[in-house]
C-alpha cells in the first residue's frame, strides 16, 4: 500500500569501508588491493550478514552478457584459500542498461561455518562482500539484539537510556497533554483546514513510548502493531532480556493510551501536518529535548510543538475504529498470555483491558471513515477484519491459558472474522496495514484441528500460502527474485512480512516449501539486491549512511565515524518519481558518509530508485513497523534452528 510517510533518517557506515565499499559498490566492485576498481561494468549481490546452514544459498551477478557468459566463480575464505568453485547460472533477466544481465552463483553445497567472498573468474572478474556461513540463532540473535537497540533509541519521555546516540528526557509535556477533537484535513491530507485545534477539555498522560520514525510523532497504530510483534518474537526468544524490557515499555505506553475510566482510546499524540497558524513535528528539524526548551504561549505557532495535542480513537464510551480497536485488544490479550504463568492477577488486568477495548470495537465501521491517524493519508487501512481477527484470537489463547470461561465466545468470534476477511477485497500480506498473517497462525492454534463458523486450519493455511504465492509469483519475474513490489513504499518491510509468514507457515504446517523463497527474501533485503547494500543499519558491509532521521543526523556520525543508529530498518527503493523532491532544514546537517547522490544511479531499474540521503525520506527513514517486522522475521528463522534440533531429536 502506498503510505504518506513523514520525514524521517538513517545513519549508518559501512563495516570496513576502506576495502570493499560503496565506491567499490559505485562501479559495480569492490576495491582491488591497489584501491583501484578490478572492473567497472560487473557487481556481484550476496546476503551480507550470511546464509544459513542447510538452507538454499544463491547470489547474484550482474554486468554484460558478453563478460558474464564465460564467467567462473571461487569461494574463498578469510585466508584467501578456494573452498569451492563453480559455474555461473543461466542468464535469468535484464536489470537495466548498463546491467542488462543477471546471473546466479549457486552456493547450496557451501555449508561450513566461516566467512566467505566470492571472487569471478574467467571472462568478468571482481569480489563479493563478505558474508559468513553459520547457524540460524547464531546469525538472526544479533539482528534481532540490533533491532532492539533502536527502539531503545526511539524511546521518548522521561524513561531514556543511556547509549551511543543517547538524548535527554524528551517531550515531558506528554504527561498532561490537552486533548483535542479531530481534526480537519484537506482530501490530500497535507493542510489543516481548521483555523486552531479545539480542545475538548479533556487531558491525559501519554508520556513514555517510542518516536513513530524519523520524527517525534507517536501512533496507537503502528505502536500496538510494533508491540504485537515484540511480544510474538518473545516466544521464540523468551531468554531475551533486552527484548523483553523493551516490549514491555511499548506496552506500558500502550496502557496509557487506553482511558479504562471514560472508555476513550486515543489514537496519536503530536501533529504532522498543520498550517500557518499551527505549526507542527514536521516543520522543525531538532533534538528531540529541544521542544521542551521551547518558551510558547496559547496561540502561539509553536505551541503545539511543545505542548503535543493528543487525538482521539473515539468518543468516550462510544464504538472505536475497528483496526485500532483490534489491534490495542490484541496487545492487551497478548500482554495477558505473556504474564499468565508468573504473574495471573496481571494477566487478568490486561485480559479485563483487552476484552474492554474489543467490546467497543465497530463492527459495521463507514469505509470512508476507516482511520489510525490524522491526516488519515499518513496511515491509510482499507482492512480491518484482520484486526478482529486477530483480536479474537489472541483473547481466545489468553483465556485459556487462565480458564477464562469466554475462550468459546472470543474463538468463534475471531473464525467469524476471519471469514469475513478471506470474503473480502482488500487481502494483503504482512505489514502495518495488514495483520492477517498474525492472526491466522495464532487462530489455528485456538482452533487445534476443529472447525468453527466454517473456518479450519486448512482454510487459514490456504490463505497463508495465498500471501506467499503472490510473492513466488512475482519473483519468478524478477531477476533478483524479489517477491515484494519495490517501485512503491514500504518495499523492504513487506519482504521481511513475507520472510515471517513463511515460517510461521511452516511452523503452523510442518510444510517447508516456501523456505527458499524465505531464505532469498530475507537475501534481497541484506544485500542480495540490484544496490547491492543491506537496508537495516550497521547489518553487513554496505548499508544506509545517512538515514533521514533527526537524532541520527544531528548527535550520529555524518563522516562515517561516529556512532550509528544500529539495527534500524529503512524503507529501501521506491519508484524513481516519488524521489523528485528531497527534505530540507536549515537545521539539517550535510551528511557525507555515503557516496554522493548520484553514486546509486548506476543501479536503479525498473522505475525504482534508491538513494542514501539525509533528505531522502522515501527510501532511508527508518520506521517501527519497518524494524519490528524484521525483527519478527528474525526471530522466526533463529527458532528455525530449534525446530532442527528438536526434529533431529525425535529421529
Amino acid at each position: 500500500m502506498n503510505y504518506l510517510r513523514k520525514p524521517r533518517l538513517l545513519v549508518a557506515i559501512a563495516a570496513g569501508l576502506g576495502t570493499l565499499l560503496l565506491t567499490a559498490t559505485v562501479h559495480g566492485l569492490p576495491l582491488g588491493d591497489d584501491n583501484t576498481p578490478a572492473s567497472t561494468n560487473v557487481a556481484i549481490r550476496v546476503d551480507q550478514v550470511g546464509y544459513v546452514r542447510g538452507e538454499a544459498k544463491r547470489a547474484y551477478v550482474m554486468g554484460p552478457s558478453a563478460a558474464l557468459a564465460g564467467a567462473r566463480f571461487e569461494v574463498v575464505d578469510a585466508k584467501n584459500k578456494v573452498v569451492t568453485a563453480g559455474q555461473l547460472g543461466a542468464d535469468i533477466g535484464r536489470w537495466n542498461t548498463k546491467y542488462p544481465s543477471v546471473r546466479t552463483a549457486d552456493l547450496s553445497a557451501l555449508d561450513t561455518p566461516g566467512t566467505y567472498r566470492i571472487v569471478l573468474t574467467g571472462t568478468a572478474a571482481g569480489r563479493s562482500p563478505a558474508f559468513r556461513i553459520a547457524g540460524a540463532r547464531e546469525l538472526m540473535t544479533p539482528l534481532v539484539q540490533d533491532n532492539v537497540r533502536f527502539l531503545q533509541a526511539q524511546r521518548d519521555g522521561a524513561d531514556v537510556l543511556p547509549g551511543d546516540l543517547a538524548h535527554g528526557p524528551s517531550h515531558l509535556a506528554d504527561k498532561d497533554a490537552t486533548v483535542y477533537a479531530d481534526p480537519n484535513y484537506n482530501k490530500e491530507g497535507t493542510e489543516l483546514l481548521d483555523k486552531r485545534l479545539t480542545p475538548t477539555g479533556d487531558r491525559a498522560d501519554v508520556s513514555g513510548g517510542w518516536f513513530d520514525a524519523g520524527d517525534f510523532l507517536k501512533f496507537t497504530g503502528t505502536t500496538s502493531y510494533s508491540v504485537a510483534e515484540l511480544l510474538l518474537a518473545q516466544r521464540d526468544l523468551p531468554d531475551m532480556k533486552e527484548l523483553s524490557a523493551e516490549a514491555s515499555h511499548g506496552l506500558a505506553w500502550m496502557d496509557k493510551m487506553w482511558d479504562e475510566d471514560s472508555k476513550t482510546l486515543y489514537a496519536q499524540v503530536g501533529i504532522g501536518a498543520g498550517n500557518e497558524a499551527v505549526r507542527t513535528d514536521h516543520d522543525v528539524w531538532r533534538l528531540p529535548e529541544a521542544d521542551d526548551r521551547l518558551d510558547v504561549s496559547p496561540g502561539d505557532p509553536d505551541y503545539t510543538i511543545k505542548h503535543r495535542p493528543v487525538f482521539r480513537a473515539n468518543n468516550p464510551g462510544k464504538p472505536i475504529t475497528p483496526s485500532l480497536a483490534g489491534r490495542v485488544a490484541a496487545v492487551f490479550a497478548l500482554a495477558a498470555q505473556r504474564a499468565a504463568d508468573t504473574d495471573p492477577k496481571a494477566a487478568r488486568t490486561w485480559l479485563d483491558k483487552a476484552a474492554a477495548v474489543y467490546d467497543l470495537a465497530d463492527t459495521n465501521p463507514n469505509p470512508d471513515a476507516l482511520f489510525t491517524a490524522f491526516p488519515k493519508a499518513f496511515y491509510p487501512e482499507d482492512s480491518w477484519q484482520d484486526d478482529l481477527e486477530f483480536a479474537g484470537a489472541e483473547l481466545a489463547l489468553a483465556a485459556r491459558k487462565l480458564g477464562d470461561n469466554r475462550k468459546g465466545k472470543w474463538a468463534d468470534d475471531a473464525a467469524r472474522w476471519a471469514g469475513a476477511y478471506l470474503r473480502s477485497d482488500v487481502q494483503g500480506t504482512l505489514g502495518v496495514a495488514d495483520v492477517s498473517a498474525l492472526a491466522h497462525a495464532d487462530l489455528a492454534t485456538v482452533l487445534d484441528g476443529t472447525r468453527r463458523k466454517g473456518i479450519g486450519a486448512a482454510e487459514l493455511n490456504k490463505d497463508l500460502r495465498r500471501q506467499l504465492e503472490d510473492g513466488v509469483a512475482r519473483a519468478k519475474q524478477d531477476p533478483f527474485g524479489a517477491g515484494a513490489v519495490y517501485d512503491d513504499f514500504d518495499a523492504v518491510p513487506h519482504t521481511f512480512g513475507l520472510v515471517a509468514t513463511a515460517r510461521l507457515y511452516a511452523k503452523a504446517t510442518g510444510d517447508t516449501r516456501y523456505a527458499a523463497f524465505a531464505g532469498r527474501q530475507r537475501g534481497w533485503a541484506l544485500g542480495a539486491n540490484p544496490w547491492g547494500t543491506t537496508f537495516m543499519i550497521g547489518a553487513g558491509e554496505v548499508y544506509p549512511h545517512c538515514p533521514e532521521h533527526q537524532l541520527a543526523n544531528l548527535r550520529g556520525s555524518l563522516d562515517g565515524k561516529g556512532a550509528i543508529l544500529r539495527g534500524a530498518v529503512v524503507n529501501g527503493p521506491n519508484a524513481a518519481s516519488k524521489l523528485d523532491e528531497l527534505n530540507s532544514f536549515p537545521t539539517m546537517k550535510k551528511c557525507t558518509a555515503a557516496p554522493p547522490t548520484g553514486a546509486w544511479t548506476d543501479f536503479d531499474g525498473k522505475g525504482a530508485r534508491y538513494l542514501d540521503d539525509v533528505g531522502a525520506w522515501q527510501t532511508v527513514e527508518p520506521a517501527l513497523d519497518f524494524t519490528t517486522t524484521a525483527l519478527l522475521a528474525f526471530a522466526l528463522t533463529a527458532r528455525s534452528d530449534a525446530d532442527a534440533d528438536a526434529n533431529t531429536d525425535g529421529e
